[in-house]
């Protein structure tokens, strides 16, 4: 069987303030495309279909148009709901698409309950496992503990027992939505950290032919049947050294597999530039990076007059601008920014405790911290399914 694996189109995203619909509507052709002429016998997106809980109106106009295309190919189409999605719309109507051959699995409770397509070998059972916010699904799952690898785990447990239950040589596929250990963030992702844990290590999915995650931007390859395919277009400038691409991924008789990256189209190269403004300004090694989408990070020491105005007359597609003086590491004018780059929030909490009162947090309270920012972002979530 022949699946094509993508995931985070996040349609109705923008680009620094550049709407991203008529990108993402050539990758939504693009992938159409590919399914007819590499002759795909199942789709599966694996979250993230939209950018937010609501999406605008021509996001889901988008998503509409790429439903009645994939089913026009009479292709099969597996997806599930991520982080970024409002599980609950995103499922209307899943019962009814379903007959169409778009199979929308967005219910934590139908993790055990695959689709079941087949080819010349037999059946291959396609197992869902949307976004499983632990906060919100522990009780469906009866974890005692919360955290991502307990969900997952237990999600998972369902999944072995269903497989357990069929035909001898049933091959299978889990879509699921996870930071897994291994993989390599960006920052265009939202962070869905647990008690200070946002990583799942791969053996959770043990037992399976193929897992095909979504969450991470970057398509990488975590084990041979383990693989990210990464969002079809870049959503941030740490995305600039990506290739976005598709897996396209054979199964032959035995569950064994192979697979190949096949490219996304690129509406815009990225460049994510550095130097003295008059540095960048003359030096014609930039010359290939005219036509990109720049971020322009000056290291003057002092900050330059009318610095975008005259970036924008040699690089007239400059988006992102950032001011980062050379100075020394104990320099008192080193940014705040700078500080605080690469630490957590709850590693910034604790920064200030120590500032305030001469010393960090104990263990104990450095707990209780951690549980405060749990509870915070487990509200957003809880808020937002129910927007």
């Amino acid at each position: 069987m022949r699946v094509l694996h993508t995931s985070d189109w996040h349609l109705g995203r923008a680009f620094h303030r550049v709407s991203m619909l008529g990108a993402q509507s050539d990758f939504v052709g693009h992938l159409v495309t590919t399914v007819r002429e590499h002759a795909v016998d199942a789709v599966v997106v694996s979250g993230d279909v939209y950018d937010r809980a609501v999406p605008p109106l021509a996001a889901v106009e988008l998503f509409d148009d790429a439903l009645h295309r994939l089913a026009a190919l009479g292709v099969p189409t597996v997806m599930i709901s991520g982080n970024h999605d409002s599980a609950r719309r995103l499922g209307v109507g899943a019962g009814l698409i379903d007959r169409a051959g778009i199979h929308l699995r967005t219910e934590p409770s139908a993790a055990g309950t695959p689709v079941v397509l087949a080819d010349t070998h037999g059946d291959v059972a396609f197992y869902g496992l949307p976004y499983l916010e632990p906060a919100l699904v522990k009780d469906e799952f009866a974890v005692d503990r919360v955290g991502h690898e307990a969900v997952l785990g237990a999600a998972m447990d369902r999944v072995r027992a269903d497989l357990a239950g069929r035909p001898p040589g049933t091959r299978s596929v889990v879509l699921a939505h996870a930071f897994v250990t291994g993989g390599q963030a960006s920052d265009s992702e939202r962070d869905i950290t647990v008690g200070g844990v946002a990583a799942v290590p791969a053996g959770v999915f043990d037992g399976v032919d193929y897992v095909a995650l979504g969450h991470l931007h970057g398509c990488q390859t975590i084990s041979e049947r383990v693989r990210y395919s990464g969002s079809p277009l870049a959503y941030s400038f740490s995305e600039a050294g990506h290739r976005k691409s598709m897996w396209l991924v054979d199964l032959d008789a035995e569950g064994s597999v192979t697979a190949e990256r096949l490219d996304c189209p690129v509406p815009r190269p990225l460049a994510r530039l550095r130097g003295a403004l008059d540095d960048l300004l003359a030096d014609p090694a930039l010359a290939r990076h005219e036509d990109a989408w720049v971020e322009a990070t000056l290291t003057d020491p002092v900050r330059p007059a009318d610095p975008m105005a005259r970036l924008t007359e040699r690089f007239p597609h400059t988006l992102s601008l950032v001011f980062d003086p050379e100075r020394a590491p104990d320099d008192p004018e080193v940014s705040y920014a700078r500080r605080l780059a690469g630490r957590s929030d709850q590693q910034i909490a604790q920064d200030f405790v120590a500032h305030v009162r001469g010393a960090g947090p104990d263990e104990q309270e450095a707990a209780v911290l951690g549980e405060a920012f749990d509870a915070v972002r487990a509200d957003d979530a809880v808020r937002e399914v129910a927007r």
